[in-house]
C-alpha cells in the first residue's frame, strides 16, 4: 500500500468531509449552490493545473480520449446527486450511504480490471456496508429522495474510481474540470440571484475551494496509486467525519441507528488500514 498515496486520500476525504457544514451553512437552493460551488471548484482545479504543469498542461483537454469523457460524465453526475442528497436528506443519512462505495468500487473493479481485492478489503467493505445497511434499515431521519440520490452518488464514486485505476495515464485533473464545468452549467436554467449575498458568494466559493479543488487534486493523484478498494474504504471515513462536523456546529443530532452504522464504517476502515499496514511491516 503506496503510503504518499494513502496520504493523499486522507487529505482528500478531510476536505471532502466539510460538505455538510458548507451545505447546511448556505441556505439557497440547490441549483445555485451547485452552479457557484462547481465554477469556483473549475477555477480551482484549472489554476492548480497550470501550477503543476504550466501552461502546456492545458493540452490535457485534448488528451481526454474516450476514458476522460467518461469520467468527467460521471464525475459531473456524481457532483450534480452529491449536493442534491445533502439539501434533501440529512447530512448523516448521505454520509453513511457514502459507505458501501468500497464494496461498489471493488466489485467493479473485479468486473472490469479482473483485479482481486485482499480478504481484508472484503472484509472490510463488507462491514461497511453492513453499517450503511443499519442506519438506511433502522434509522428514520433521512428522506426517501435524498437517500436515493445519494445511492446515485455511490455508483458515480465507484466508476471514477475505477476509470481512474484503469487509466492511470488519462490527464484525469482536466477530466475533473470538464465536469466541474458542465455539470454547474447544467444548472444554471433552474438558478436564482434571490438571496445573493456577498457573504453566501463567499461561503459558496469557499465550498467549491476546499470540497471541489483540494479533496478532487488529492483524490485524482492519490487514486491513482491505489486498488479500487483502498481507494473506496478511505474515503469512507468521510461517513463518521461529515456529520460530526455538523454535529458540532450545527446541533443535527444523528439517530441512535446512524451513530452506530457510522461506528461500524469507521472501525471497518480503521481496523482495514491497520492490517494492511501490519501485512506491509512483514
Amino acid at each position: 500500500m503506496d503510503r504518499r498515496a494513502l496520504l493523499m486520500l486522507f487529505g482528500a476525504t478531510l476536505a471532502w468531509s466539510t460538505s455538510g457544514l458548507f451545505a447546511r451553512a448556505i441556505a439557497l437552493d440547490t441549483p445555485t449552490v451547485i452552479l457557484w460551488r462547481g465554477l469556483a471548484g473549475a477555477g480551482g482545479l484549472l489554476v492548480t493545473l497550470v501550477v503543476m504543469k504550466g501552461w502546456g498542461g492545458l493540452a490535457d483537454f485534448g488528451r481526454l480520449g474516450r476514458a476522460g469523457w467518461l469520467y468527467a460524465l460521471c464525475s459531473g453526475v456524481g457532483m450534480l446527486l452529491f449536493v442534491g442528497s445533502l439539501k434533501a436528506t440529512t447530512t448523516a443519512h448521505v454520509a453513511i450511504i457514502y459507505a458501501p462505495v468500497p464494496f461498489a468500487a471493488a466489485a467493479l473493479g473485479w468486473l472490469v480490471l479482473r483485479e482481486r481485492p485482499s480478504r481484508a478489503a472484503v472484509v472490510a467493505s463488507g462491514l461497511a456496508l453492513t453499517g450503511s445497511v443499519v442506519m438506511v434499515g433502522l434509522g428514520g431521519d433521512g428522506r426517501w429522495q435524498g437517500d436515493l440520490m445519494a445511492l446515485g452518488m455511490v455508483a458515480a464514486m465507484a466508476a471514477i474510481i475505477v476509470i481512474a485505476r484503469a487509466r492511470p495515464e488519462m490527464p484525469a485533473l482536466a477530466a475533473g474540470i470538464v465536469s466541474a464545468i458542465w455539470a454547474p452549467l447544467a444548472c444554471v436554467p433552474f438558478a436564482s440571484l434571490a438571496g445573493i449575498t456577498v457573504e453566501n458568494v463567499a461561503m459558496m466559493f469557499a465550498f467549491g475551494l476546499v470540497n471541489s479543488t483540494l479533496g478532487f487534486a488529492l483524490f485524482v493523484y492519490g487514486s491513482r496509486r491505489a486498488a479500487p478498494v483502498v481507494t473506496g474504504l478511505m474515503g469512507a471515513l468521510e461517513t463518521p467525519l461529515t456529520p460530526l462536523w455538523v454535529w458540532l456546529i450545527f446541533a443535527e443530532t444523528p439517530s441512535t441507528a446512524t451513530l452506530a452504522g457510522g461506528g461500524v464504517v469507521m472501525l471497518a476502515v480503521g481496523w482495514f488500514i491497520l492490517t494492511e499496514s501490519r501485512a506491509q511491516a512483514r
